[in-house]
């Protein structure tokens, strides 16, 4: 059966059920970075790309707006920002308010499979650790392709298998992962060509402490067992699933940031 928006989004955030995604504001209410590096994204942004004041950047399962914000805020650029939970869309507002990038960021509530249907013209697409979202590997790329100019610029947070490494090593398998070998056949394939990896051990991002990630998430879903004492079996499986996640990051999957170049994009 295919899947629908909810079900990937709800995946990609380790939850195995969409009865989970209204308690996920309240769950990770303690992160404002959801996965990805924000100042490890502008900079790989400020070093390969010609920026301006006319500069458009489109930042996909935007999350909490850490990463736009980061992005506007360094390099001065019109940033916009889409994702499902609206909850999210108001602290990404709230936070653009007090970086003082408020002029700068535009932030909706919205599905990015239409998003990507729709939206043309950009100078940069990121997309954020989100998994099948988008569909599949090769599906996701042309995706993000179409929503930039011919010679702009995708930037994605991935990952791939680590040498030796097996789908079914994995503790959370809600994802089919490529080796590096498939990613880069499928860079050449979709007429993209790879400017620059970097490396989730280069990185500092808030959400890579794992220790300290999970002591909030059990805090957070300790307080909603206790206040909905029926859906403990939920809440915990969502402990579970973090961790196992936390822990496929650790031995089985090597996690990157890859900026891209478009060779066949839309004007």
């Amino acid at each position: 059966m295919r899947k629908t928006t909810e079900e990937k989004l709800a995946g990609s955030l380790t939850a195995k059920t969409t009865d989970l995604l209204p308690f996920l504001p309240y769950l990770l209410q303690d992160f404002w970075e959801l996965g990805s590096d924000p100042d490890a994204m502008a900079n790989l942004i400020n070093r390969h790309v010609a920026v301006s004041k006319n500069t458009r950047v489109l930042d996909l399962a935007c999350g909490k707006g850490a990463v736009s914000v980061a992005v506007a805020e360094k390099l001065s650029v019109q940033v916009k920002g889409i994702d499902l939970i609206p909850e999210f869309i108001e602290v990404a507002g709230q936070k653009a308010a007090e970086h003082g990038v408020f002029d700068l960021c535009e932030f909706e509530v919205g599905d990015i499979n239409e998003a990507v249907q729709a939206l043309r013209g950009f100078d940069v697409v990121i997309l954020g650790a989100v998994g099948d979202v988008l569909g599949n590997p090769h599906e996701t790329l042309r995706k993000l392709a179409q929503t930039v100019k011919t010679g702009g610029y995708v930037l994605i947070d991935e990952a791939y298998l680590k040498d030796g490494g097996k789908q079914e090593d994995m503790g959370y398998n809600n994802y089919e992962y490529l080796t590096e070998n498939e990613w880069a056949a499928l860079f050449a394939e979709s007429g993209l060509t790879l400017v620059e990896t970097i490396f989730a051990s280069d990185m500092e991002s808030e959400s890579s402490d794992s220790d300290s990630g999970m002591a909030f998430i059990t805090q957070r879903a300790n307080e909603l067992i206790e206040k909905h004492p029926d859906k403990k079996a939920m809440f915990e499986g969502y402990i579970r699933s973090q961790q196992s996640e936390y822990d496929d990051l650790e031995s089985n999957l090597e996690a990157v940031l890859w900026l891209l170049r478009v060779s066949g994009g839309n004007e």
